[in-house]
């Protein structure tokens, strides 16, 4: 009877982690699919400022006869529309900031752990001393010193983002590049590029994606915070940190204006948090079997 009990408790367990990561994982399709088509579907121009809307309550007629869903910020501008440009934003930077990350640390952490000697310690001592320096005080000098650009905001958060994806890569290849297939490729005389590209890169898929997703979540946070401090995008740009710094002063008569981005926000960081963890236990259960 235990054993028939333990049985029924696993699977339930199972199909409470599926859950636990579909969920999730619906929620950022949605994301998704709102950065990818709304844009498309809405007529919005970040520099107008039609002043005779402002401040409207959502639902409210417009001066052009349309609704505003979810209000207007002090200039006017429909917040819907900001939600909708600034997801896009958000998914664009979060997804070239990773990739980016992802790239550089897998070329560092392999050249470090497959060559090992001098370049192991020299690479080893360039994370340590990027690791001495806060993350987000080197982002906000790079973006306040370079002209704003989605581009330089890319660049600042990925200064130090591929130092846990390095390390990572690393571990895993002092971890079989002395297993018996590696040597045999290597007497084979197979190069070193075909080596860790077919028999050591693959080790790596399930960690990486699985810090990648978490990684998603902290550079939209990171964006959100340097354009919130007026350093990120410029200002023909629309961010979901600005929005939220737009309607900092009008938090008593008009809420929605910061707590509606502000709450958008939220759900994907939460949500893709949600979806790294899934995964992380994902991979631990496939590494212990």
């Amino acid at each position: 009877m235990t054993g028939i009990a333990d049985l029924v408790a696993s699977r339930a367990g199972r199909r409470s982690r599926r859950g636990t990561g579909r969920v999730p994982a619906v929620i950022i399709g949605v994301y998704l699919l709102v950065a990818v088509f709304g844009p498309m579907l809405i007529d919005y121009d970040p520099v107008r400022t039609p002043l005779e809307d402002r401040l409207l309550a959502p639902g409210s007629q417009t001066s052009t006869g349309g609704t505003a869903l979810l209000g207007t910020d002090a200039l006017g501008r429909d917040v819907f529309a900001q939600i909708v440009y600034g997801a896009r934003t958000s998914v664009v930077i979060g997804l070239a900031t990773v990739a980016v990350c992802v790239v550089v640390g897998l070329l560092v952490g392999f050249a470090a752990g497959y060559y090992r000697g001098v370049a192991d310690s020299v690479l080893s001592r360039l994370i340590d001393i990027l690791q001495a320096f806060p993350g987000i005080l080197l982002a906000i000098v790079i973006a306040g010193v370079f002209t704003p650009s989605l581009w330089v905001i890319v660049l600042a958060l990925s200064v130090t983002g591929w130092i846990s994806f390095a390390r990572v890569a690393r571990s895993v290849v002092l971890g079989v590049r002395e297993r018996y297939w590696l040597d045999a490729a290597r007497l084979l005389g197979v190069r070193t590029r075909r080596v860790l590209g077919r028999h050591v890169l693959p080790f790596t898929v399930g960690p990486i994606v699985a810090m990648a997703t978490l990684e998603f979540a902290l550079v939209v946070l990171a964006e959100a915070g340097l354009s919130f401090l007026g350093i990120g995008l410029p200002s023909s740009s629309v961010s979901w940190g600005q929005t939220v710094a737009n309607g900092k002063e009008y938090l008593s008569s008009a809420w929605w204006i910061s707590a509606v981005p502000g709450s958008a926000l939220a759900v994907l960081v939460v949500s893709v948090g949600l979806l790294g963890d899934n995964l992380t236990a994902r991979y631990g259960r496939a590494r212990s079997r």
